[in-house]
């Protein structure tokens, strides 16, 4: 039988669970602000990923807009970031 590290049983039953996209969810939003800046991070209400998709709630309209213009900027940096692709779609709600 072979000998795992906690660390690595737990990213194994990360990978093969359900719950996979929301830790990445909370993962992001622990580095949306570095990411994106105070201002961004403070308007967004919510972040949640679904099916390599990454769906970014905000109220207000010109956020909407801003966040829009860097739809592809946002994907690579969290790609880079978590040094896989686990982005490949952004949408603004």
């Amino acid at each position: 039988m072979a000998e795992y590290s906690i660390g690595d049983a737990l990213k194994g039953f990360i990978n093969k669970s359900k719950l996979k996209n929301g830790i990445r969810a909370v993962q992001i939003e622990e580095v949306w602000e570095n990411l994106m800046g105070k201002t961004i991070a403070k308007y967004t209400d919510k972040i949640e990923i679904i099916n390599q998709t990454l769906f970014i709630h905000t109220t207000i309209g010109t956020l909407k807009q801003e966040l829009m213009y860097q739809r592809v900027q946002i994907i690579e940096r969290i790609n880079e970031i978590f040094g896989e692709k686990i982005i490949t779609q952004v949408v603004i709600q």
